[in-house]
Order: structure tokens, then sequence, then C-alpha cells
């Protein structure tokens, strides 16, 4: 019991920062929305759900997961099975973005979308269900697993928040132009 709390202790200050930097980048995106919110729409509920909405979900589990790290857990088995649980989720909702950006039809995605949106969020969340299972055994390397699932999750919602932000001030304008007959 008390080498669980120990093990967990030594990540305090690694999942201070992440869950730190998680909240204070989902407070970032709820201003850019607000400001880009009088904006003409340009069909932009359809890829919200591909696009704007993952970004949010990637923060919020990342800051989810610091949350639940922090917590004096007497027993490694109770935050396994969150992880586990978080991780899981993340898979299938990670599935389900790949779907809104197919089915979406404003923007045609490009390799980096895939990557970004889909292939490193559903390898962040497999690091998730991964050390799960080994926790008890390998209590260890599933907190190093956990950690680079947590950060994997973090910086690829910077990279879309970022994206997302770029095409907002810069493709939108674009676009809009485009559809006005306006050069």
């Amino acid at each position: 019991m008390s080498s669980v709390i120990s093990e967990l202790a030594k990540w305090d200050s690694f999942y201070e920062i992440v869950g730190s930097a998680a909240g204070a980048l989902i407070g970032l995106q709820f201003v850019v929305l607000t400001l880009v919110a009088g904006r003409p729409e340009l069909r932009g509920r359809e890829v919200g759900a591909a696009f704007a909405t993952p970004t949010i979900v990637h923060f919020g589990s990342a800051l989810l997961l610091s949350a639940l790290l922090c917590v004096p857990w007497q027993t490694i088995t109770v935050i396994a099975v969150l992880w586990g649980i978080v991780g899981f989720g993340g898979i299938a909702y990670a599935l389900n973005v790949a779907r809104h950006m197919r089915a979406q039809t404003l923007y045609r995605p490009e390799f980096e979308n895939w990557l970004f949106y889909v292939a490193l969020p559903l390898a962040a969340y497999a690091l998730l269900v991964a050390p799960a299972f080994a926790a008890r055994s390998h209590t260890g390397a599933a907190l190093f697993g956990v950690a680079a699932g947590t950060l994997l999750l973090l910086f690829a919602g910077i990279h879309n928040a970022w994206d997302s932000i770029a095409y907002l001030a810069f493709g939108s304008k674009r676009d809009a132009h485009r559809h006005s007959g306006k050069a």
C-alpha cells in the first residue's frame, strides 16, 4: 500500500504541470471561440464534431487524468481501472472523430489531420489501456505509460488548437472570399 502512494507521489509535479496546462488551454479555447462567434458562419457546425470538440475532449482527458493521479489512492487497482475506462472511452471517441471527419464536407482532411485528430489520440488512449492491465505487477512502468498517453493528448490538443485557430484566422477568410466571389 505505501509503495503505491510513494510511486504516485513521485508524479505529483508532472501531473500538476500537465493538468494546469490542460485547464488553461481549455479556457483559451473558450476565449477564442467567443471571439470568433460573431463571424459569418461557413457551415462550421458540421466540422465542429470533427475538429473543434475533439481538442476540448483531449484537453479534458489530460486534465481528468492529472486530477485522478494526484489523488492519494490506497491501491493501484482503482486508479488503473479508471485510466482503463478513460482509455477505452477515448479509443471509441477517436474512432467517432474519424467518422465525423469523413462525413463533413467543408474541408478535405489531409494526412496531418488524420495523424493529429485520429492516430495520435488513438495511440494516447491505447497508452492508457495497456498500463491498466499491467499496473499491479509493473506499477512504475504503468505510470510511465499513463504519463506518455496524457502528454500525447496534451500535445495533440495543442497542435489541434493551433490548427483550428490558424484556420479561423487565415483559412476561413480565404474561404469566405472564395464563396462571395471576392479575390
